[in-house]
């Protein structure tokens, strides 16, 4: 992934994480010292996003902080020869803030006739994959239309950024670092947006063991993990007014209460409005990519030092954020604009149930 046409001065850039606005990412790359102007006719540009569900579990590996975490993962990022490091939150956003008013929608909408209600969960490729090719139509009608936060990474990194940058879609070499492997079945599942002319959003989908197995090979040290709590794989919540409960919200993780969760569905016994449904029990600091012992099974002590970690890491409504804002108005042409249902929203098929070759058990 070396950059022999590059110097730091022309490919040192600053990445934004949920907590610091510019963390600095400019590690230079043994060929970025040559003195040369980065020459992208002769390469691609290399572009890594980092899920911030794997900052924590960097922080957990090498006993440091969030912060420090991002910095060194930066820079070795960097002295890999990558040009650009980004941090998915202000994706997550995007998709948070389009889940809202899609479920705002769908209350208002739902009836005994047209039942729009509950409203599942999109972000999680794994529970999607299942719904679409096992449970069919009945669960789909209910899975949110918002794209999941890879999905719309994706585009802002191949169209907004390459546009901001003068290169074309395909110009872009775009790695998504994330703690699932069913990540790697969502990029290469993701449709072909027509803004992104043949391109898709994501080229490669390394996880964070992954990226930590790469990080060890070069000698950086790993120290033991602390021990803490862990969170409840099913949770709910409640919006009361004047004393009545208004609506109900839960959140079901690992397939067991997914099971559970469709049971009640079918039986027309759901108390709940809106779930957020992911497939690995514990949510995705759990996942599969990532706080993994040799033989497969989970690390629970970095798992728990992972968790307390996260929870540490201020909350921030997406809301809040001003350059979720500006990105609206000068990329998606507004809010509600139909661009923005283009590029942040999907559809879904139910597949007959068999053998498909994207059927990969990871």
């Amino acid at each position: 992934m070396k950059c022999e046409h590059c110097t730091r001065k022309e490919c040192s850039k600053k990445t934004k994480t949920d907590d610091q606005e510019n963390v600095s990412a400019d590690a230079p790359s043994p060929a970025q010292e040559n003195g040369e102007k980065c020459d992208t006719s002769k390469h691609k540009v290399l572009v890594v996003s980092v899920c911030p569900q794997s900052l924590p579990y960097f922080a957990a590996k090498f006993n440091l902080s969030v912060t420090d975490a991002s910095r060194r993962l930066c820079g070795f990022l960097k002295s890999l020869g990558v040009h650009y490091v980004f941090d998915t939150t202000i994706a997550a956003d995007f998709s948070i803030l389009e889940s809202q008013k899609e479920f705002v929608r769908r209350y208002r909408q739902h009836s005994e006739e047209e039942r729009t209600l509950p409203m599942l969960t999109s972000a999680c490729p794994g529970w999607v994959r299942y719904a679409e090719r096992v449970l069919g139509r009945p669960i789909t009608a209910h899975l949110c239309t918002a794209k999941s936060p890879q999905q719309v990474m994706g585009s802002l990194v191949k169209d907004y950024f390459a546009r901001q940058q003068n290169l074309s879609p395909e110009k872009i070499f775009h790695v998504i670092v994330a703690p699932c492997y069913d990540k790697k079945l969502e990029a290469l599942q993701e449709s072909l947006p027509p803004a992104l002319h043949g391109s898709r959003g994501a080229d490669c989908v390394l996880t964070s063991g992954e990226i930590a197995q790469i990080m060890e090979q070069g000698d950086l040290s790993v120290r033991d993990a602390a021990v803490d709590t862990l969170n409840k794989d099913f949770q709910e919540v409640t919006l009361e007014k004047n004393g009545e409960v208004v609506l109900r919200f839960a959140a079901a993780y690992g397939f067991r209460n997914i099971q559970n969760m469709i049971l009640k569905l079918k039986k027309g016994k759901f108390p709940f409005h809106f779930v957020e449904v992911l497939a690995c029990a514990g949510g995705c600091l759990n996942g599969r990519g990532q706080a993994q012992t040799p033989d497969g099974h989970a690390d629970k002590a970095l798992l728990r030092q992972m968790e307390g970690i996260y929870a540490d890491i201020p909350v921030r409504r997406p809301e809040s954020s001003a350059h979720v804002q500006e990105l609206y108005q000068e990329w998606l042409e507004g809010i509600n604009s139909p661009k923005a249902r283009e590029v942040l929203h999907t559809t879904y098929q139910s597949q007959e149930r068999g053998t498909h070759s994207l059927d990969i058990k990871w």
